[in-house]
């Protein structure tokens, strides 16, 4: 079986592609979905005058601001429909996962099955609408006190009504991408969720590389650091594909059993545990808690308490404040998230009641015990390893002034969601082809 799937694998071509109907079908709806995420990311608010936006933006785009913008593919810079973007939805969902670790009531709903998970599912729905709601209302607020270089207001006419208008319109944003996410992963190929994240990420790279060599035509940074942030790019892309298909393989051992005169089993496999088993969630995670807040404390610094203004400079970018909190929230979600998805007990448990075992470790709790010690192991190489690539360039970009595309975090959320779409692709096509196996045994075994 191995070996036919390996020469399937390595048959995996444009020919077997042009045939696979299903797939071209799934890749069409992903592409039209992402072009109408883009599409609203240039639809602006009501309300609001694109000329002293554009100017307040150009001043405060250095900092956490244009980080959160990125995410956003432009729009929030636009101050468009779009402008809060997925961020609402997944800080829900951090929520939930948080509370159905702590409450019994989620947990056992968890447990449930489909019927559970489609209840947790609604009230991460719920829970979007409401943080939507408040980050819009505190955005609407912000962008009243916001004023250009001229003393002109960002908003053109001020009130109550215009925050209602912006509250539906942002609120309706984002449930819109959340559905759109939802469908994708549905009826598309990969996760809905992370390719509008990776859209926003790689529609701003032409921005980007053109702002950077603009910096390098003008002086302002010289040409052999461009040169240098060229290849330690291609090197971080490297390094991060090379980690991301890291693994720990635990032998598991099946014993032996005789049938009749014959005997069976007695074969070994393996377990798989990936160096980072929590992928690019924690930065994504750490990003989102991190970001709306911050972006909220700057929309209202200007008319704001003194105190705002100094919370606004502490986290600001490269700041060792702001760069301790990412750090922590990335390391903690690393191990709260690999927690979630991983239970050492119940893999142990699977492979006890199999007949399983670890060569040299007693089934049961020691094999748990052992499972655990592995993959916190592996979790703190892991951890480090996030935090270390986000982290790393961030100090350059506070030094140097570079674009955020260059960053980190945007490299490592586009190298893995590009790694796990193309997996998904050449799961569809192996499939496609397994499929035709069986069609063709069918015909000769009616001959």
């Amino acid at each position: 079986m191995a070996s036919a799937a390996e020469q399937l694998a390595s048959n995996l071509n444009f020919g077997a592609f042009s045939k696979a109907t299903e797939l071209k079908k799934r890749l069409w709806f992903t592409l039209g979905a992402l072009i109408v995420y883009r599409l609203g990311t240039y639809i602006p608010l009501p309300g609001i005058d694109p000329v002293i936006l554009q100017d307040i933006f150009n001043r405060q785009a250095g900092g956490i601001l244009g980080m959160f913008n990125m995410f956003a593919g432009g729009a929030l810079g636009r101050m468009t429909i779009f402008a809060l973007n997925i961020m609402p939805y997944i800080s829900a969902a951090i929520i939930m996962q948080l509370m159905t670790a702590v409450s019994p009531t989620l947990n056992q709903l968890k447990k449930e099955g489909e019927q559970g998970r489609k209840k947790i599912n609604q009230y991460t729905r719920y829970g979007t609408v409401l943080i939507a709601a408040m980050q819009a209302y505190g955005i609407s607020v912000g962008l009243e006190g916001m004023t250009g270089s001229q003393g002109i207001s960002a908003v053109i006419d001020p009130g109550m009504f215009f925050r209602m208008t912006a509250v539906i319109t942002l609120v309706g944003g984002t449930i819109f991408l959340m559905w759109l996410g939802e469908q994708v992963t549905a009826r598309g190929v990969g996760n809905g969720i992370s390719l509008i994240i990776f859209a926003g990420i790689v529609a701003e790279l032409p921005r980007a590389l053109a702002a950077t060599f603009e910096l390098g035509r003008t002086g302002s940074l010289p040409s052999w650091l461009i040169a240098a942030l060229m290849v330690g790019a291609v090197a971080v892309i490297a390094g991060i594909v090379f980690v991301e298909r890291a693994q720990r393989r635990i032998i598991i051992q099946y014993p032996k059993r005789q049938m009749g005169n014959k005997m069976f089993g007695g074969e070994s496999s393996h377990l798989p545990l990936k160096l980072n088993t929590s992928g690019v969630i924690p930065l994504i995670f750490a990003s989102s808690i991190l970001l709306m807040p911050i972006t909220l404390a700057q929309f209202s610094a200007a008319g704001g308490p003194e105190w705002l203004t100094t919370v606004t400079a502490l986290l600001g970018r490269g700041q060792p404040t702001y760069l301790l909190i990412y750090a922590g929230l990335i390391a903690f979600f690393a191990f709260f998230y690999t927690a979630v998805v991983f239970n050492p007990q119940e893999t142990a448990d699977n492979l006890k009641k199999y007949g399983g075992f670890v060569p040299g470790i007693r089934p049961g709790k020691n094999t748990a015990d052992y499972l655990d010690y592995v993959l916190t192991r592996l979790t703190v190489v892991g951890s480090i390893y996030l935090v270390a690539v986000a982290i790393l360039p961030e100090l350059l970009i506070a030094r140097f002034s570079v674009p955020f595309f260059f960053g980190g975090t945007s490299l490592l959320i586009v190298v893995t969601v590009t790694m796990d779409t193309v997996a998904q692709v050449q799961s569809h096509l192996l499939a496609h082809q397994y499929e035709g196996l069986i069609k063709k045994s069918r015909l000769r075994g009616r001959r």
